[in-house]
């Protein structure tokens, strides 16, 4: 089976997929939209079925949209489905919960600066507090380090994407919440996926002028080609 995850230049939604399938030993190769579709991202967005990314390309026959509908086939292809379907439910209402915090962290991370970057940092804080505070309430509920069990799975991954993300943003955010920073370390404890992290893009420049380090070159983030602007 051969699988191609179609995004853009921006630490955001591809990155729990990418963790998950680092974890799970999931072969797949990663495209920018230029690279696989050929053009220009204002070209490509009317023809995709919801007009965005990322993209799950399966055997270059399939395409699987939605990052939630991608970590869900993914698990499944890991064999990391609950076979309680209680226990699923749960677990699916934890991968939502997560999700939730996506708007508007993601955004201002990657593309955010100056007295914008500024307003909507000190904005943020008081909502984002509110729904880290639901994931630690779901998090004590567990004897695991994870949500669930012993095993992380698509809703670990999308946590730990935008808990690493709000983190970045507030250095000292988790202070008051010691099972998310249980989660946090447990899965930077995961060789694979520490590999992952360690060797992905680094995000510099937040707030100033965000940009991705691809290949040694620092990029702007954002949906258009840069690679020969340089």
């Amino acid at each position: 089976m051969a699988l191609k995850l179609i995004y853009f230049k921006m630490r955001s939604l591809a990155e729990a997929p990418q963790m998950l399938m680092h974890y799970a030993g999931i072969r797949y190769d990663y495209e920018m939209s230029w690279d696989f579709f050929k053009k220009d991202w204002e070209n490509v967005k009317p023809t995709l079925p919801f007009k965005q990314l990322p993209l799950l390309v399966v055997d270059d026959a399939h395409q699987i949209p939605q990052s939630i509908a991608i970590l869900g086939y993914i698990q499944q292809l890991a064999g990391l489905n609950h076979p309680n379907p209680v226990t699923a439910a749960k677990m699916h209402s934890i991968l939502l919960s997560a999700h939730d915090l996506f708007l508007p962290l993601n955004p201002i991370l990657n593309f955010a600066v100056g007295e914008d970057f500024s307003t909507k940092k000190a904005s943020l804080l008081p909502a984002l507090t509110k729904k880290i505070e639901n994931i630690e309430h779901a998090l004590a509920s567990t004897n695991s380090p994870f949500f669930v069990d012993n095993k992380p799975r698509a809703c670990d991954f999308l946590a730990y994407h935008h808990l690493d993300l709000s983190r970045t943003l507030y250095q000292n955010i988790f202070l008051k919440f010691p099972r998310i920073t249980e989660l946090l370390k447990a899965i930077e404890s995961i060789d694979s996926v520490r590999n992952y992290l360690e060797t992905r893009p680094k995000l510099i420049d937040i707030g100033v002028s965000p940009k991705l380090i691809i290949n040694g070159t620092a990029h702007p983030t954002g949906t258009k080609n840069t690679a020969n602007f340089i």
